[in-house]
């Protein structure tokens, strides 16, 4: 893998690196949703909201189509859901080594 796929990596797992940012992939895993929706979800502003959405946007996770002044949001790249599952198999095996550590 050359350097330019590293860093471009880097960015994809650097947005994603944001509990903020996740809960938005996570509610945008279930359809598109507009932004009028999305944001009762978030306890901040929405110039904040937007500008995580913004990360999203930039790596290619995120994509919006616009209807009149509404802003709806979709996952561009649904794949990216595979990456949570592999999280999750991270913490799980994570978890039963330390189980293990512990008794042993």
């Amino acid at each position: 893998m050359n350097t330019e796929e590293l860093k471009a990596r880097a960015r994809v797992m650097k947005a994603l690196a944001s509990p903020v940012r996740l809960k938005i992939v996570d509610e945008l895993s279930r359809g598109e949703r507009c932004m009028c929706e999305l944001q009762p979800l978030f306890p901040m502003n929405k110039s904040t909201l937007s500008r995580h959405i913004a990360e999203l946007k930039n790596v290619g996770i995120v994509g919006e189509r616009r209807e009149g002044v509404r802003i709806f949001l979709r996952l561009q790249t649904p794949c990216i859901l595979d990456v949570f599952d592999c999280a999750m198999g991270v913490i799980r095996s994570e978890a039963k080594r330390q189980a293990m550590l512990t008794k042993g």
